[in-house]
């Protein structure tokens, strides 16, 4: 198979950044997420696996995909995909406004990007959270990471997080 790419954008603030797909690594997960692009939606900063922006969407495949190349320290370019149920991200101290907790589907899926080292994803709640690495960034990372810290600092209301092929 040819190398695939996407294009993951922060909307709002004109920024993207080059992903390839990991499809010798995360092959059922790179299908799913390509046969579904576009995706997109309201971005959100994590509170505790640290330099990650994501956002959450609507299942969009047959089956979620199996937990392949999972990890639990993404490092700088990874983009995860994760799976929860809606009752998961449903205690309002994570800071989701009602319409993201509550829009009637038992599966959110929320794609991930991580900006930054030192990350680790261990939730209060529930423990240990593994995601897929599906992605990785290949070009434009250091503009991405930049707009990140933006988002962290100044806020994420209004944008919107974008994956598209490139």
């Amino acid at each position: 198979m040819a190398d695939r790419f996407i294009e993951v954008s922060l909307d709002k603030r004109g920024v993207r950044c080059t992903a390839a797909l990991l499809d010798d690594r995360a092959p059922v997960t790179c299908a799913a997420v390509w046969d579904a692009l576009p995706l997109g939606g309201d971005v959100y900063h994590a509170k505790y696996a640290r330099n990650e922006i994501y956002t959450l969407l609507p299942a969009f495949a047959a089956e979620e995909p199996p937990l392949e190349n999972p990890t639990i320290t993404p490092i700088p370019g990874d983009l995860c995909y994760f799976t929860f149920t809606d009752t998961q991200l449903g205690t309002a101290s994570y800071g989701y406004e009602t319409g993201a907790r509550h829009r009637g589907r038992t599966t959110v899926v929320d794609l991930a990007l991580f900006y930054e080292r030192n990350n680790l994803l261990i939730n209060g709640d529930a423990g240990w959270v593994p995601g897929i690495v599906w992605g990785s960034v290949v070009d434009g990372l250091d503009r991405m990471a930049e707009a990140c810290q933006d988002l962290w600092r100044s806020g994420a209301i209004g944008e919107t997080l974008s994956f598209r092929r490139a």
